[in-house]
């Protein structure tokens, strides 16, 4: 037998999902992170999971790996110290970025502080225009004189970013040649092979994060292999990366700032596969952690990509998995302010101390302990008894906290935290939909993360979407999806000119050489021959916008320009709700996405029938409308396929618990998802509207 296993990093739990690629048998397992080192809380939970299920080591084929490192780095500034070497004049460029203000009218908020500090930013003569011609020659002894003087300053990695380098980037890899002879072993990041797009400021801004980050997680993925060494384990380790696809160490290491959404987009792939398999494709995925809530949307069963994300403030351009992320998870803290109003979140307990609950150190209450002081969590343990409740604390922290500042009951004050909980994560869905384009009824909601089935009723009710799913341990999807997900790397070249008869041939030109360089990449990978794909696209926009939109490009050699700019319209339609008559098509930048498929096993579903699925029942507070009710409680593994229930009703599993409110109705599907309606917004939306793909 073979089995292939998947990891997340989360700021509070490491999960982990395990699949016998012969039988389909998936199974599951969960250990607190270790935010001072996250290997370690990987190294404790492959070693329990082999233990657990009587492994051998040597027949796990696959590991796969998702992570926060780098982005930890970016928020906790404990990436590396880093130097520049840029084009004479553009020093300040990381510092003066764009000039916009996120927040008009909040005189507090500041723009961050550059991850390098200006005296570590050199300038040298050189320069490209933007045709690809060099005027300039670059000056080689002053590039040397500036790697001298990093060096002497300790910088651990260089950045080096040149004008128009994304056109000729001949003069930054003569510059990287003269630096390695001067720090042979330093971490060097040149914008042209991280980010060879135009756009100054935003390639300068990735790639210095790229090399802020390198150095650490080079030594992650080192101590993160040794660790697994150790246990035996032989298998290759592949990182998901942020556009949801997998790459391998020597990838990540080379540009770690991909890996940014690497836990969240696994999250989003696995939530549309398991969409796609129930027989939903418009999904709303609705993932609640410890520390944040992600939520992204799928048309169509594929996932929305976005160019660009900021980290920590700071603007990286990548294709990636479009998330939109809050700081509203199980850890997030309530407090009341000064003036008066309850906050909740973005500060968050995390894995350490944690909870009040959890009795390891926290004395802030946080969305979790509410959950336990209105019964919705096990009041005595949670991941299958591994982990002890302290309910009373809960509720303790809880009155001191908030209940006597505010003078009301503790159970209104954790009603509270709850209904301002939802209603942020209810702004983060109507900020990836609605406010989109894409009408909220016609889509399902994906509920996971340990926290996401404990909330999705509420936030259906509150969105107006009338039908749940549930995956099987919704606490560990993340893990699940990057054993759904596929190896992919994104390559990119900016090249400026309107379509035309004329540029269409050096359009396909470009787009041939490019596919060229995926199929390399490719086998450098060692993806077999017969599982590479590439994906090939244009992003276009009318002469004179500022931001343009993909056309998407099935056979280029059989494109016409005057297909293309057909399809262009209907894109620019599409996104915009108008096209522009007469106006030129103005081509920025050419894409290809290598894909190396990975064989995904269906999972099993094998309830164990044999014992009740009712354990018992407890007092739940299901809100001001129905206040406290008995509700049954259940086993969710004994749950057989075709079970129907009504609610209320309490579902619990190692990794999570699903709330089931007294309205809403539930099913078990073929594969183990609950599908849960809401059977007053079915009713409505089935007066105005297609319900979601599927029914029950």
């Amino acid at each position: 037998m073979t089995y292939r296993i998947g990891f997340d990093v989360g700021g509070t739990f490491t999960d982990f999902s395990i699949i016998d690629d012969v039988s389909g048998r998936v199974d599951y397992h969960k250990v607190p992170s270790t935010p001072d080192d996250p290997s370690r809380a990987i190294e404790t939970g492959l070693t329990e999971l082999i233990q657990r299920l009587g492994l051998d080591p040597r027949e796990i084929s696959h590991l796969g790996h998702g992570t926060t490192v780098a982005t930890n780095m970016a928020i906790e500034r404990r990436g590396a110290r880093t130097g520049l070497i840029t084009t004479r004049g553009f020093r300040d460029v990381l510092e003066i970025g764009r000039q916009t203000r996120p927040h008009l009218y909040d005189y507090r908020v500041r723009r961050p502080e550059p991850l390098i500090p200006r005296h570590l930013r050199l300038e040298v003569d050189e320069r490209t225009m933007a045709d690809g011609s060099i005027r300039t020659e670059l000056d080689e002894p002053a590039v040397s004189r500036a790697a001298r003087e990093l060096r002497d300053a300790g910088v651990e990695a260089v950045v080096i970013c040149f004008l128009h380098s994304y056109r000729n980037p001949a003069n930054e890899l003569r510059a990287r040649e003269l630096v390695k002879q001067v720090m042979p072993d330093i971490y060097i990041s040149t914008s042209s092979e991280i980010l060879p797009e135009f756009r100054e400021f935003e390639r300068l801004s990735t790639t210095v994060l790229n090399a802020y980050m390198g150095p650490r997680m080079s030594r992650y993925l080192e101590r993160l292999l040794s660790r697994v060494s150790a246990i035996g384990v032989t298998a290759n380790l592949d990182t998901i990366h942020s556009n949801g696809g997998l790459m391998s160490v020597a990838a990540v290491r080379e540009m770690p700032v991909r890996t940014c959404v690497s836990g969240p987009a696994a999250g989003v792939i696995g939530a549309a596969e398991i969409g796609r398999q129930a027989g939903f494709y418009n999904l709303v995925t609705f993932d609640v952690g410890g520390t944040s809530t992600d939520v992204s949307v799928v048309v169509n069963g594929k996932p929305l990509f976005a160019s660009s994300c900021t980290v920590a403030d700071y603007p990286v351009k990548t294709p990636m998995v479009d998330i939109h992320v809050i700081g509203a998870g199980g850890g997030s803290i309530a407090a009341v302010d000064d003036a008066g109003a309850l906050k909740v979140g973005p500060r968050s307990a995390g894995a350490d101390p944690g909870p009040v609950a959890y009795a390891l150190g926290g004395t802030e209450p946080t969305i979790t302990d509410a959950n336990i002081s209105l019964g919705r969590l096990d009041q005595g343990a949670l991941l299958d008894g591994r982990l002890p409740i302290d309910a009373s604390a809960a509720r303790a922290a809880i009155k001191v906290s908030v209940a006597d500042r505010l003078n009301i009951s503790t159970e209104h004050a954790a009603n509270g935290i709850l209904r301002i909980a939802i209603a942020n994560m209810n702004r983060a869905i109507q900020a990836v939909s609605t406010e989109k384009g894409h009408d909220i009824r016609d889509f399902a909601l994906v509920a996971y993360g340990g926290a996401g089935p404990l909330h999705a009723g509420d936030l259906a009710r509150e969105a107006g979407i009338s039908t749940i799913i549930v995956p099987l341990e919704p606490g560990t999807l993340c893990a699940r999806g990057i054993l759904l997900s596929d190896i992919t790397m994104d390559f990119v070249r900016s090249e400026l000119m309107i379509a035309s008869t004329e540029t269409w041939n050096d359009v396909l030109s470009v787009l041939l050489e490019m596919c060229s360089e995926a199929k390399d990449w490719l086998q450098r990978e060692a993806v077999p021959e017969k599982d590479r794909a590439l994906l090939i696209s244009v992003d276009a926009r009318y002469d004179g916008q500022n931001y343009e939109v993909g056309v998407d490009l099935e056979e280029p050699s059989e494109k016409t320009v005057e297909a293309f700019v057909t399809d262009f319209k209907r894109r620019h339609r599409q996104e915009y709700g108008y096209d522009i008559d007469g106006r030129e098509v103005e081509i920025v930048n050419c894409r290809v996405r290598a894909i190396g498929t990975i064989h995904k096993q269906a999972a099993s579903f094998e309830p164990d029938t044999s014992v009740d699925a009712r354990t018992g029942s407890r007092r739940v507070y299901f809100g001001e409308r129905e206040g406290w009710l008995d509700a049954p409680v259940y086993r969710r593994n004994r749950l057989a396929v075709g079970t129907k229930l009504r609610g209320p009703a309490i579902l619990e599993e190692m990794s999570s618990t699903t709330i089931v409110h007294p309205d809403q109705h539930i099913k078990v599907d073929d594969t183990g998802n609950l599908i849960i309606a809401l059977q007053t917004l079915r009713n409505n939306a089935n007066n105005t509207t297609e319900a979601p793909h599927a029914t029950l």
